[in-house]
């Protein structure tokens, strides 16, 4: 397919992220991409190899800042710069570039959500309104025809992925969720912070943002637009960790079934709604699901299981946050924007151990 469809220029900003560089990883085996630019105005002048020696020895062009950038020659741009930074650079991009946001600046469609989880008054209005929320599995046509897709974070990404089927098909009770969620410490940003150093996020397990996560609305969000109600009316209980290791992210929801339904029918569920997903995985009845089933790739596990306690089940979902919760689903997102197929340059099968 590719070599009918043109070779697409496109562009990184904020390349010296961890989102960043696992773009960069990703679109280096793209067949139909070209990477032209990368903007990290704290590296700016520093070639990849380096800010990334890992990806040093392929050509990519030196880092620059933002102010230098020029954008003409650009088919997309994949953004990856932090909530609020985005939409100011955005509204002066060239209506003819495509753009992939992987902050959270376009993810909620409320402004007033939006000013309270992120400080301020959302600067781009006028192109909030036509963002198409990028969870691709579920929102495949607004992406296809969006110049604008906001990229959900890593933990509504496991968690929508998880809930929002058995939500719609009224399994479970919308009302009644409590998300456990675990990530690596790469979720946390390339930035020098004190939880995230060596000896102090190592051997250990530590929550944070207790009832205070800004990923909480954008779940209620997207649960309520299944259940086919006003987002006030869903409170998700939403506790994140930070787990010692690089990579990866899986999110245990406890629910409520609704009816007659049992752990049974969500795992059936699962297999009917996402038969034809080719990065969704649906475990056989017992197997659980594992971060180091997902490690590098584009994939999701998924599994349910009874609870002790009658009318509850447990939902498991496991991720690679800086793939499928991030810079992967984001090339999926793009493939879709620019006619490829959905699984080019993602095709990498999970690392192992």
């Amino acid at each position: 397919m590719t070599n009918s469809i043109k070779k697409i220029k496109a562009g990184i900003l904020g390349a010296s992220g961890y989102t960043g560089a696992e773009a960069m990883r990703l679109l280096l085996r793209h067949p139909g991409v070209e990477l032209c630019l990368l903007t990290a105005d704290r590296k700016a002048g520093q070639s990849v190899d380096e800010v990334y020696p890992h990806l040093g020895g392929y050509g990519l062009p030196d880092m620059i800042s933002v102010a230098e950038a020029d954008w003409s020659a650009l088919d997309v741009v994949f953004c990856g710069l932090p909530h609020g930074t985005t939409q100011e650079i955005i509204a002066t991009l060239p209506a003819s570039v495509k753009v992939i946001d992987l902050s959270a600046d376009f993810r909620l469609r409320n402004p007033e959500t939006y000013a309270q989880w992120y400080g301020h008054e959302h600067r781009a209005m006028e192109l909030q309104s036509s963002a198409a929320y990028g969870l691709t599995e579920f929102n495949r046509d607004e992406v296809k025809n969006a110049r604008l897709v906001a990229c959900p974070g890593c933990y509504p990404t496991a968690t929508l992925l998880a809930l929002q089927p058995l939500v719609k098909a009224g399994l479970i009770d919308p009302k009644d969720l409590v998300i456990d969620a675990k990530s690596g410490v790469t979720g946390a940003g390339r930035g020098l912070r004190q939880n995230t150093l060596f000896s102090e996020a190592g051997e250990g397990l530590s929550p944070y943002s207790i009832a205070a996560h800004r990923h909480a609305p954008e779940i209620e969000q997207e649960i309520a637009k299944s259940a086919g109600v006003d987002a006030d009316d869903i409170r998700v209980n939403f506790v994140p960790h930070l787990v010692p290791m690089s990579r990866g992210e899986l999110v245990t929801c406890h629910v409520k079934l609704l009816g007659d339904a049992t752990a049974e029918d969500l795992n059936a569920e699962f297999t009917k709604v996402f038969a034809d997903e080719p990065f969704v995985r649906v475990l056989k009845e017992g197997a659980i699901a594992q971060t180091q089933m997902v490690r590098g790739s584009n994939l999701v596990v998924l599994s349910a299981f009874a609870d002790r306690i009658p009318g509850r089940a447990t939902v498991i979902a496991a991720i690679d946050n800086l793939v499928k919760g991030s810079s992967g689903q984001a090339i999926q997102n793009m493939n879709l924007m620019f006619g490829f197929d959905e699984t080019l340059g993602l095709e990498q099968a999970p690392l192992f151990p």
